[in-house]
């Protein structure tokens, strides 16, 4: 038994090692096209010179500028977020115990777009100075917000997984109805808080790039620590305990780190549904179910899923961009049908 699991752990190393050596080749390659397509298209030795002159004096001409003030910072973006959402899609799966849950699914989404919603509604007058921050901080207190009363809930009926998917869906249902009052209300930031709420990398600038980067990078740091335990908690709460691991506060404390990290990715870029259900179970597929190769598995297909996304939002109907929340709904809504279906013959 011993050695049918280390033959298991041995293959999947193997096909984490490949999967990051074609990502990484990926992610270049993505990177560079992002960089040369969108309203003005650039070949990509001018990007390549570009590059290479923005390291050496910094970006002087325009083509130079339109890459470094607004395309670079929107794909790093992209990756960023990215990589948040798949990573808190593993977390929500494996405390929950149901690979159906994702971070749009338990609320948070939702109620970020709600907190989104206040701070544009606030972000006039003597404030207008500060709306930089005050339409993500308002999206993040709106996450922490819902995810409170999910949990609430959810260990109010009972706390099994089912519980904590009903809760939320049930929480994101209440805080969109009070979005939609809210646009009906005022009609001048309606636009606005559609494009929030559709998802959108435009608004990703070097002025709040960093905002995104350094949590995101931190609380995934984190997340990969605890992976070990992530694999004690799926043999069960009473043998996880016998192994000696506190169940009730790791649960909690990995569902808030979630929870934070989903809040900040949807504070700067709007919701964008299924890839934490989506890219969690690709990376399943490819190295298995142990969380040492599946989180790192997974910044690595979230990255490259989210950047692909973000670039057909870009290029299918130019110059018209598409909301990047739509493009993942779109690859979504089939694969949870799937897993459905699929779930349902088992």
């Amino acid at each position: 038994m011993s050695y049918t699991s280390n033959s298991i752990v041995a293959t999947g190393k193997r096909r984490l090692l490949m999967l990051v050596l074609v990502g990484i080749v990926a992610l270049i390659i993505l990177f560079l096209i992002s960089l040369a397509f969108g309203p003005v298209s650039m070949s990509l030795g001018v990007i390549w010179q570009s590059i290479v002159n923005i390291v050496s004096t910094g970006p002087t001409s325009g083509n130079e500028r339109i890459i470094f003030n607004l395309r670079l910072p929107r794909v790093l973006g992209a990756f960023t977020v990215g990589i948040g959402l798949s990573v808190a899609g593993v977390v929500f799966q494996a405390i929950i115990r149901n690979p159906l849950v994702d971070p749009y699914m338990t609320g948070v989404s939702s109620g970020s777009g709600f907190g989104a919603s206040m701070g544009m509604i606030m972000a006039v007058g003597a404030l207008s100075t500060y709306s930089l921050f005050i339409v993500p901080v308002g999206a993040f207190i709106g996450g922490l917000l819902a995810f409170s009363l999910t949990f609430i809930v959810a260990k109010g009926a009972g706390g099994r997984a089912i519980h904590f998917v009903l809760a939320g869906v049930i929480t994101g249902m209440a805080f969109g109805s009070i979005t939609t009052m809210i646009m009906m209300v005022d009609d001048e930031k309606t636009h606005s808080i559609l494009s929030f709420l559709f998802g959108s990398f435009t608004s990703v600038g070097w002025n709040n790039l960093w905002l995104m980067v350094v949590p995101v990078t931190a609380l995934t740091i984190l997340i990969f620590f605890k992976a070990r335990e992530f694999n004690v908690i799926l043999l069960g709460e009473e043998q996880a305990k016998q192994l000696g691991l506190d169940v009730t506060n790791f649960n909690l404390s990995m569902l808030v780190v979630a929870s934070l990290l989903t809040a900040v990715c949807v504070a700067f870029v709007g919701i964008i549904a299924f890839i934490g259900l989506v890219v969690p179970h690709l990376a399943r597929m490819i190295v298995g179910g142990d969380h040492r190769l599946l989180l790192p598995a997974s910044v690595m297909i979230g990255a490259l899923t989210m950047a692909a996304a973000d670039l057909v939002a870009k290029l299918a109907f130019a110059p018209v961009e598409l909301p990047v929340g739509a493009i993942m709904t779109l690859i979504g809504v089939p694969f949870f049908a799937y897993l459905l279906l699929k779930r349902g013959k088992e």
